[in-house]
This record gives C-alpha cells, structure tokens and sequence, in this order.
C-alpha cells in the first residue's frame, strides 16, 4: 500500500474508533461532510474520481446536492453506488459513441408516437435519457436513497431555483439536467424546469446544512486551456459563453457560502458533449484525485485531534 492508502486506511480505523465513543455525526462516524456536485456536461465526469477518494479513506457525505450532471451522479452516489461503480457504470454507458448513439435512438423510438404526430424534434428529452443512462434498479423516489441529496434545476416562469429533496427522483434530474435548446423543458410539479446551471451552479448552499466540512466539486472549467484559441466555432462560443456566467454565479455562491475544500479541475480540453471520452476524462483527474485525498486526510486528521473548531453552518 501507498503511504497515502495507509493514512486512509488509519484515519478510517480512527473514525470507527471514534464512533463506539460518540453518536455517529454521518453515514459512518466522524465528522458531518456535505458536498456539492457541480454542473459540467461530460467534464462532469470528473466527480467519480472523488467520490473513489473518499471511499478510499472511509468517508462517506451526509448530505450530497447536485446540479446537472452533478445531480446525475449524486444520484448514484446517494443510492448506494460506489465510486468503483459508478466508473464501471460509465464506461458501459458511455464508452463508445456508437453505445451512446444507440441510446440516444432508442428514446428517440420510445417516443415514436409522438414522432409520427408531431415530427423529429431536435431536442432530447431529459427523461428520456435518464431512464436511458441509469442502471434498471435506479432508486424511484429521493426516500430510496442511502444519502439525504438536494437536486437543483431552475424554474423558467420564475427565474428561481427549485431544490427537489423528496417525492420523484428521475424527473428531478430531468429538469435539473436539461440544458436550454438541447434538451426539452420539463414540466414537473407545477414547474418548467431547464438546466439548474442556469441559476446555480455549484449548490454550496444545499449541502451546507449541519455539517462540519462543506466540500465543493467545481467542473465548469477555466479559461486556462484556451485563452490564446481565437477559432472558436458556434457552439463553443455558446456553451463557453454559459461557462462564463456559471463561474460567475459559483463565485457569488462561495462567497455566501465558503467551502472548507474547494476543487476546480482542468477540464477545458474536454468539450461540453464529448461524453464518449470518459476514459481520458477520468484518467486526466487522477493526478488532482491524489492532491484531493491529501487535502481531505490533513483536515479530518486535524479535526479529530481537536485542532478545527466546528462553526454552524449557513
């Protein structure tokens, strides 16, 4: 083993060891973790190498919230699924375009009766795809899950946010995950739902909700990778263009409510919709995995020896 995997491997012996003294603060004892998923597209994707980091060391969220594809994965992850499993799962999913292609018809054929009244529309049906991309026993309701998750998505008709947290988990994520124009709206409990990016983000806000740590998974990017590009094509003018608006709005989020970890990988090489290239995806986090496990283990470390104050959260 690692240096590092025998500090995770300590530090979760030291929790149990904590738990048999005090009442359990969160899915296994030890401090009260809430993370945010942040949404991405396909750089998205990103999340799994840090949940398979805190499965790593023995931690495990008490509250996950999710935008996007943030909301997708949280999803899993709220339900049960390991960090291992949601890869595996991914890759089966997602690992060639002809895989994805393939289900991307089958919805379409789902819905053929709606396609010989109404024509072939070129948006996608957020639904749909869930129903598509998720395992067959995908939990049907939010009190299935394992993990309390708040699901954001945005409201047309009021401009607001709308934080689901019970009742249907799947059109949820539907409306939390339908990116203006290419995705259909989705219309749910009283609402027009579109891409919950389009108000926030990153849900610090969410899952700040009696924790000791507040963790936040920024995937929307930096203009790092290309800042000299000047041969931008339509559709990267559009989706950098929403990037631009999401970081300004996770940066009023994080100043409202400040995470005790902060992770921005760089994933701008990546574009929005190449799912297909979850392997590259995946393994160009690694690196940033490592460091992460390492912030993480320095501050439970710190806050079982007593040396991190608890503070109320937002």
């Amino acid at each position: 083993m690692t240096p590092l995997q025998l500090r995770g491997q300590a530090i979760a012996e030291r929790l149990r060891g904590e738990g048999k003294e005090r009442a359990p603060m969160s899915a296994t004892a030890g401090p009260r973790i809430g993370v945010a998923l942040g949404g991405g597209s396909a750089r998205g994707l990103t999340h799994i190498p840090y949940i398979e980091a805190m499965d790593e060391l023995g931690l495990k969220p008490s509250v996950i919230s999710g935008t996007s594809i943030g909301a997708l994965i949280g999803a899993g992850w709220a339900a049960g699924m390991t960090g291992q499993e949601l890869r595996e799962h991914s890759f089966e999913v997602l690992g060639t375009m002809r895989i994805i292609a393939s289900k991307l018809w089958a919805t379409q054929i789902r819905g053929i009766g709606g396609i010989l009244k109404n024509g072939i529309s070129m948006q996608l049906d957020a639904t749909s795809i869930v129903d598509a991309f998720t395992p067959p026993d995908f939990p049907r309701e939010f009190k299935d899950l394992k993990v309390p998750l708040y699901v954001v998505a945005t409201d047309f008709q009021s401009w607001h946010q709308v934080v689901f947290n019970s009742g249907l988990l799947r059109p949820a994520i539907a409306g939390s995950i339908a990116i203006p124009s290419l995705f259909k709206p989705v219309v749910y409990d009283n609402h027009i739902l579109v891409d919950g990016g389009v108000v926030n983000p990153l849900p610090l806000d969410q899952a700040d909700m009696d924790t000791d740590f507040l963790i936040g998974i920024d995937v929307n990017g930096d203009p790092s990778d290309g800042i000299a590009k000047t041969d931008h094509k339509a559709l990267d003018i559009w989706f950098g263009s929403a990037q631009i608006m999401m970081h300004s709005l996770t940066a009023h989020m994080m100043a409202a409510y400040p995470p005790d970890i902060y992770i921005r990988p760089h994933v701008t090489s990546f574009g929005a919709l190449e799912f297909w290239r979850v392997r590259e995806i995946l393994a160009h986090a690694e690196g940033e995995k490592d460091r992460f496990k390492r912030i993480l283990a320095y501050k439970i470390e710190a806050y079982l020896a007593g040396k991190v104050p608890v503070l109320e959260s937002n």
